[in-house]
């Protein structure tokens, strides 16, 4: 199945068809207000068991909406022209719809129909769904993964990884066809398709749809000099260019990938040697233990001198105190003998 939605490829085994209603495809699925978009597939699921994988992500404004629905359905292209589970008339299959449906941030709801239901006219839609469960899917930023499958004796419904709702009460016929289908309200929101690929169970083989045979042409007569043999001059296929092609460039991203390594190595290894040349001038600079034990031992001689000398500076000290008293008593002696005088 290969779809393009805001150019991204989805592929699977059987190609899609765009039925756009407004708008040009390859671009996401609506971002105007009240359009509608239906993707389908050609060929229809021949098998029994199967998965269907899909990705998707919803952006829009605060207020924005719209649905998107899954189809799983007999009726193929005959659904061309109602593009939602509201106007679409007595269908026969299963439609998932995914919108925001309860006011609870969002939502997946499963309906089913044999054909016997006309939705279009029916009073109460909603109350149809046989199965749903509560999913935020608008602005996360990422991609949303839903898978839709069916087993020997159930059908289930997955959503990120964790069980959405299912029933042991369904199984669906095969040779039905799947497809997608949008539609927006008045503030748009934008679905983007990122992937839809369908994938049987283990053990069970596709069956690939009926085809005429193309008519068988005569051989052109092959020339064959020299008795070499017509296999060997068409040894060198076009695939084998573009294998040779791939294995070139694989030779040139290696060779580019060794030289950004050389370069990151001679980095590295100046680095190193900036360290090591930083390490020796800090060990230079780093006073040792020896040169620290002798400044120690001079400190302490200095000490034991000055505490050697203490009494010597002790004498000084009176002596100096003496002689400023007898220099004092001497001075004022002659200081009143001259005063006594005059």
């Amino acid at each position: 199945m290969t779809s393009q939605a805001n150019n991204r490829d989805t592929r699977s085994d059987s190609t899609l068809d765009e039925e756009q209603y407004g708008r040009k495809p390859g671009t996401s699925l609506p971002i105007a207000p009240d359009m509608t978009t239906l993707i389908l597939t050609c060929l229809s699921v021949a098998q029994s068991e199967w998965t269907a994988d899909f990705e998707f992500r919803a952006t829009g404004p605060e207020r924005g909406g719209g649905n998107l629905q899954i189809w799983y359905t007999k009726e193929g292209r005959s659904q061309a022209e109602t593009p939602s589970i509201y106007t679409i008339g007595p269908f026969d299959g299963l439609a998932l719809v995914i919108d925001m449906y309860g006011g609870h941030g969002g939502g997946i709801r499963g309906f089913m129909n044999d054909g016997s239901t006309d939705y279009k006219s029916h009073h109460a839609v909603d109350s149809l769904a046989f199965g749903h469960c509560d999913f935020s899917y608008r602005n996360l930023g990422r991609p949303s993964r839903l898978q839709i499958k069916q087993l020997a004796d159930s059908l289930e419904v997955v959503v990120d990884g964790r069980r959405c709702f299912g029933s042991d009460k369904i199984k669906l016929p095969s040779g039905y066809y799947f497809g997608i289908s949008a539609a927006s309200a008045d503030t748009p929101d934008s679905f983007e398709v990122y992937k839809f690929v369908t994938s049987t169970a283990p053990g069970i083989t596709r069956e690939l749809p009926r085809r005429d045979p193309p008519p068988q042409q005569p051989p052109a007569p092959a020339s064959n000099p020299g008795g070499a043999s017509s296999d060997q001059s068409s040894r060198y296929t076009p695939s084998d260019t573009q294998l040779a092609a791939r294995f070139t460039d694989l030779q040139n991203h290696i060779q580019t990938l060794s030289r950004d390594l050389d370069g990151v190595l001679r980095e590295v290894q100046q680095l190193a040697s900036n360290s090591e040349a930083r390490h020796q001038d800090l060990s230079h600079r780093v006073i040792s233990n020896e040169q620290l034990s002798a400044l120690d031992r001079r400190m302490q001689s200095i000490e034991d001198t000055l505490r050697g000398h203490q009494g010597q500076f002790s004498s000084i000290q009176g002596a100096l105190k003496d002689s400023h008293s007898t220099l004092n008593e001497g001075l004022t002696q002659q200081m009143t003998h001259r005063a006594t005088t005059f």
